[in-house]
């Protein structure tokens, strides 16, 4: 009877968790399509400006990465889970004033408040689903995260989508042809078409904040004693974690170059935005179909560590296919980017959480702060588009997946090898 009532705990605590990947992915995806809608709605002028988008959202998680795990240590993982999910509400809000203004920065303020509420979120939930069943098919539980979270974001952007983007081809030879008054009245009715979203993902927000709040979730213990080096009082004697923190710096920042660009990316190339918009919907769908090889080949057949070796290799021969070729074939190869990036948060996280012990809650953080990826290199990338082109910009992927490959081969074993 007991084993019956854990595996029913179990399977609840992972029904919850999979609903808040959800949630989170839906609010984290709809990025790709606010850089081009507030690139318009906005009139900003470069790659480089509508890429703040990113950047509010994420750097938010490195400011907030540490203190999330101190609320986690004082409030535990379900109070800590309802409360990121208020500050995301929070962050929701704030589009309807940012909307009726046309104030970009209003917005960049919203985004950076929505990845607060998300940092808290994610700082709670990732150490969850890692440590509430065995460690070595940690990979395949956030694999089933992962689908939760990327079929979410391939929904996102095609709802958004067809409100803010509707249209919006017409609306932008229009705007050229038309005199200020008139471009002004037209950009506020434009800008006007996320307050509705927004309003109601608050309420879903809030209501989804008292659900988990009252819902059976179960704390999750952590592992007792040190780690594996056996034992010290800093979390400094374990150099895997860091050399993984930076691992998830630059997978974060090409996941986030590899979807939030695609619909100017298509732009460049010459595609109507009608159609570019569903890019980034490709790339999310792929990295659904490389979670599904993850679940059905980790760790039965494929050990976390070999998974992320193949698959960083594929995300350097992806790159350098989009590099080198043009049209929708390009498109389809950064999309393919998201199979091969499927299976490295999954594999990253848990070879580099492994044996933390009572360390696990900070070395979380440290991990969660790594999302700063995802600020930074899509600035970078807009940075390089602004002056050599969006193709060319792509160059900026290869040497994130050169490191993660030597984490994989090499990296998540230092500070392990005297077990």
């Amino acid at each position: 009877m007991a084993g019956k009532a854990g595996r029913k705990s179990y399977v609840t605590s992972i029904s919850i968790i999979g609903a808040l990947f959800f949630i989170f992915g839906f609010v984290t995806w709809l990025n790709a399509t606010l850089i081009p809608y507030l690139k318009i709605s906005c009139g900003l002028e470069s790659n480089l400006q509508a890429n703040l988008v990113a950047f509010a959202f994420y750097i938010s998680y490195f400011f907030m990465a540490l203190p999330s795990s101190w609320i986690l240590k004082k409030v535990g993982f379900k109070s800590g889970m309802s409360l990121g999910l208020l500050v995301m509400a929070l962050g929701a809000l704030i589009f309807i004033p940012s909307a009726m203004t046309r104030q970009f920065g209003l917005f960049l303020a919203g985004l950076f408040i929505q990845g607060t509420g998300l940092s808290l979120l994610q700082t709670a939930s990732n150490p969850y689903v890692t440590i509430v069943g065995p460690i070595e098919s940690a990979a395949k539980r956030i694999s089933i995260m992962g689908i939760c979270n990327k079929v979410a974001g391939i929904i996102s952007p095609l709802v958004l989508g067809g409100i803010v983007l509707h249209n919006i081809d017409g609306i932008t030879a229009n705007l050229a042809a038309m005199g200020p008054e008139a471009r002004e009245a037209e950009l506020s009715a434009l800008a006007s078409r996320v307050i509705a979203p927004y309003a109601v993902m608050a309420l879903v927000l809030a209501g989804l904040a008292l659900a988990v709040r009252l819902s059976p979730l179960p704390e999750a213990e952590e592992e007792d004693g040190a780690a594996l080096d056996g034992g010290g009082n800093s979390i400094f004697r374990f150099p895997y974690l860091f050399l993984g923190v930076l691992a998830i710096f630059l997978y974060v920042g090409a996941e986030v170059i590899a979807v939030d660009t695609q619909i100017l990316y298509g732009q460049w190339l010459g595609f109507k935005m009608g159609n570019a918009k569903f890019f980034s919907s490709l790339t999310l769908g792929a990295m659904v179909a490389g979670y599904i090889v993850g679940i059905v080949s980790i760790p039965r057949f494929i050990s976390q560590d070999r998974a992320l070796v193949y698959f960083s290799i594929l995300g350097i021969i992806f790159s350098l296919l989009a590099l080198f070729t043009g049209g929708f074939l390009s498109v389809l190869f950064i999309a393919l980017l998201g199979f091969a990036n499927s299976i490295m948060w999954p594999a990253i996280w848990p070879l580099a959480i492994e044996g933390l012990g009572r360390f696990t809650k900070l070395g979380s953080a440290f991990l969660i702060m790594g999302i700063l990826g995802g600020a930074l290199l899509p600035l970078v990338y807009g940075y390089f588009a602004d002056i050599m082109g969006n193709r060319s910009a792509y160059w900026v992927l290869i040497p994130c997946y050169l490191y993660i490959f030597y984490y994989a081969a090499a990296g998540h074993r230092l500070g392990k090898l005297d077990r």
